[in-house]
């Protein structure tokens, strides 16, 4: 079961208590990602991800890495769109442990001047590996497809221009505005003592406090974009995404559009992996997939395949959705995918390290969090009323905008059968 409360700064927390774990996981979930910046400074955020590693006032690199990896431990970071999470996992003996290190991070790093300029070089050499990843460079470009000029577009990474130009007193002013405790959720799970934890996390966190440049984070709500874009490289594939409208983070249709992402392309099963893969052969790989933001989401189609066979599919593609809308599900298929759904959500419980991050992204987003009986009765909850509405709402509307990366791309083509 789920406990929230806060500490004596503010700063919120979720734990649960899993009493038959060995382990413990602790992360650190600061509300700023590339949402929150704009084309001078994008990339920020994660540059300052990297640089939390790089050492602090009682602690080299090595020494941050070595006291958690001596004990078995495992410590990583993401940024994301609107997210910065640091976390640990390790044996539950180490809690405190796990506490310093992360506290230690975020409140002591040095930002030295020679680790910045080593970590351009590190950062740099992501982009340039990105930009050998078709399905790296697709994504970018599709957010800018879906949301034109809005910062929930910009790269998570940055570009080669904005990482050069960051100075050590940009990362401490953005630091400033934003890791700030109201910004800001610890997310626990695992084997420990409840008292023990709020003293302990007392210890290493209430000193944590606002500066006067805060910034809290508040979204816009960017309208959805009637885009086709292209990027040309010269690959075997194509590669292409393809997007419908969605729901917002926090909006219970999603739990119905999660379903019908399921039925539409979420498995060997699905109706877009059967007619496109099994039934013509003209693809290896594809598959849909659901994004849920603040204040904004989509649903899209992606697809790996010959160029040659990029227009029937898209063709194919589109025939499909419209017959699906119109066909919907029967109740049979309904409770089939429901279950399915549950079964996955239940597996995917299984560690620690997965509860923590369900756990802290909702606290962090929407300042609650659902426990395991509220998922489940929201799956439930799903009936023919509820499809219908997504299927006139997402899929019925059909594909708004999408992003193709490959050569050989006759773009007016693929543009008169898409809109």
């Amino acid at each position: 079961m789920q406990n929230t409360f806060k500490l004596s700064n503010g700063l919120r927390v979720v734990t649960e208590i899993i009493p038959t774990a060995k382990s413990i996981s602790v992360g650190v979930w600061i509300e700023t990602g590339s949402r929150n910046e704009n084309k001078l400074n994008n990339g920020i955020s994660h540059f300052i991800e990297h640089m939390m590693f790089k050492g602090t006032e009682k602690r080299t690199a090595l020494e941050l890495a070595e006291n958690i990896e001596n004990v078995g431990g495992q410590m990583n970071a993401f940024t994301g769109r609107e997210s910065t999470c640091y976390y640990i996992k390790a044996l539950d003996e180490h809690l405190e442990l796990t506490l310093d290190i992360l506290s230690d991070m975020l409140f002591n790093s040095v930002f030295s001047q020679e680790e910045i300029e080593k970590e351009k070089g590190v950062v740099l050499e992501e982009i340039n590996m990105t930009e050998d990843s078709p399905e790296d460079v697709l994504s970018d470009l599709h957010s800018t497809a879906i949301w034109g000029e809005d910062s929930i577009s910009l790269p998570i990474l940055g570009t080669v221009e904005t990482v050069k130009s960051f100075t050590r007193a940009d990362l401490i002013e953005y630091i400033s505005s934003y890791y700030i405790p109201e910004n800001s959720v610890i997310s626990i799970c695992g084997n420990f003592q409840e008292d023990e934890l709020k003293f302990l996390l007392e210890k290493y966190f209430s000193s944590w406090k606002c500066s006067e440049y805060k910034k809290l984070t508040n979204y816009s709500s960017p309208l959805i974009q009637n885009n086709i874009l292209y990027k040309d490289k010269p690959i075997e594939q194509v590669h292409f995404s393809l997007g419908l409208g969605g729901y917002a983070l926090g909006d219970d249709m999603v739990y119905t559009l999660n379903l019908i992402s399921n039925i539409l392309g979420g498995g060997a099963s699905s109706i877009l992996f059967q007619k496109i893969r099994e039934e013509l052969g003209l693809c290896y790989s594809i598959y849909s997939y659901m994004s849920s933001y603040n204040n904004t989401g989509t649903l899209n189609i992606y697809a790996g395949l010959s160029p040659k066979f990029t227009e029937q599919a898209l063709s194919v593609i589109k025939d499909e959705l419209a017959e699906f809308a119109e066909r919907g599900i029967d109740e049979n298929l309904l409770n089939t995918t429901k279950n399915k759904i549950k079964a996955g959500y239940i597996l995917g419980l299984e560690s620690t390290s997965s509860r923590m991050f369900a756990n802290g992204k909702t606290l962090l987003f929407l300042n609650k969090v659902n426990s395991q009986e509220d998922i489940m009765n929201k799956i439930d909850s799903i009936d023919e009323k509820k499809v219908k509405i997504v299927l006139n709402d997402i899929i019925k509307k059909g594909i708004i905008n999408a992003a193709f990366v490959g050569n050989s791309i006759e773009l007016e083509s693929v543009s008169s059968i898409l809109l």
